[in-house]
């Protein structure tokens, strides 16, 4: 056997430091771009060291290579034979006093420094917790007790999962729906921003509506993904990434336009429907933080969300710059900054190639 088959066949635990990691959008970035190679089994993140331990077969430095173009700084610090692989259990968790996001990223805080963790699903509607894990769940109870958040065992069973990989005909409906609700919802948004922002003449309006577009393309592109290889999932994504760059240039465009030609935006309705589209994108970003652990295709539809939302309080801020100011120079501004975002959105993206 030649040293790359027995490195191949040999399960590795490697880990990377990564000097510009600093905050959950770089994780989401590393996590897609390792999602891409086939034989990376599980990731960890450490954000106060800064560091990354992937469980994979094969050599690490094919790891560094994938995450080079991300630009976060990434050193490989060691690798060394992984531990046997333990029978993965998924324990749910009934906890009564869970029922908005902000307690979801209390407990992923909780659980963070947890070992043997190996996926969190979360369903607030039932205020319920499934927890994958290989150790024993009584650390993960003790980490819940000080939250008071009457966190109790409903019961384990293991995660027959593991064994047959790829097999999720559940999971694949449940994301097929909630895009569905996320299509909907983005393209309806398109449709009422556009008219009322031609109406109010406000580009930070227009804009915003080019921005609905684009992440109504997005999920439709995730629609198609949906249970589709890893592959696919990447591409749909990148396909994804060069629609917001077209249409970021396009709404930069239309921003010199008006500046050249003149506008008198309308500031009470970019107030109110930026308000509207504000509720919007929020519905959009608590639909789909519960599957971003689905693909690539789901973390670029959780990044271009959490974009949208800060464009609309920008559009309602800039609204009410327009009535102080009496000037159109504030709705100019968003909907400059607005296209900027659309642009970084696009980059974080299309560097996952």
């Amino acid at each position: 056997m030649t040293q790359d088959q027995t490195t191949a066949a040999t399960r590795v635990e490697t880990e990377l430091f990564v000097s510009k990691m600093d905050c959950p959008s770089e994780e989401n970035l590393i996590r897609m771009a390792l999602g891409k190679v086939d034989d990376v089994d599980h990731i960890a993140f450490d954000l106060h060291t800064r560091t990354v331990t992937v469980l994979h077969h094969g050599n690490a430095d094919a790891l560094v290579d994938v995450l080079q173009p991300l630009r976060l700084g990434v050193e490989l610090r060691g690798s060394r034979p992984a531990k046997p692989a333990s029978q993965r259990t998924i324990s749910t968790l009934g906890i009564s006093k869970m029922d908005c996001p902000s307690e979801e990223n209390i407990i992923r805080m909780a659980l963070a420094d947890v070992d043997g963790i190996q996926s969190l699903n979360f369903d607030l509607s039932q205020r319920q917790l499934h927890v994958s894990h290989t150790a024993d769940v009584n650390p993960i109870l003790a980490k819940l007790a000080p939250l008071n958040l009457g966190t109790h065992l409903i019961g384990s069973r293991p995660d027959l999962s593991q064994a047959a990989p790829g097999t999720d005909k559940a999971g694949d409906a449940s994301e097929a729906k909630t895009l569905r609700l996320l299509l909907a919802i983005n393209a309806v948004m398109f449709v009422v921003e556009l008219v009322w922002g031609l109406i109010a003449q406000s580009a930070g309006l227009v804009a915003d509506s080019l921005d609905m577009f684009a992440d109504a393309a997005v999920y439709g592109l995730a629609l198609y993904a949906v249970g589709r290889a890893a592959a696919l999932k990447t591409r749909a994504a990148h396909v994804a990434g060069w629609l917001q760059l077209v249409l970021a240039l396009g709404a930069l465009s239309e921003v010199v336009r008006r500046a050249f030609f003149g506008s008198e935006p309308e500031s009470a309705l970019m107030m109110g429907v930026g308000a509207v589209a504000l509720v919007a994108n929020v519905a959009c970003l608590v639909l789909i933080a519960k599957k971003r652990d689905r693909g690539a295709h789901m973390k670029a539809s959780y990044i271009f969300s959490a974009n949208d939302v800060i464009a609309n309080l920008g559009v309602i801020a800039a609204g009410a710059l327009v009535t102080w100011t009496g000037s159109p120079y504030p709705d100019l501004i968003v909907g400059t900054v607005i296209a900027v975002i659309v642009l970084t959105g696009a980059r974080r993206i299309l560097k996952l190639k």
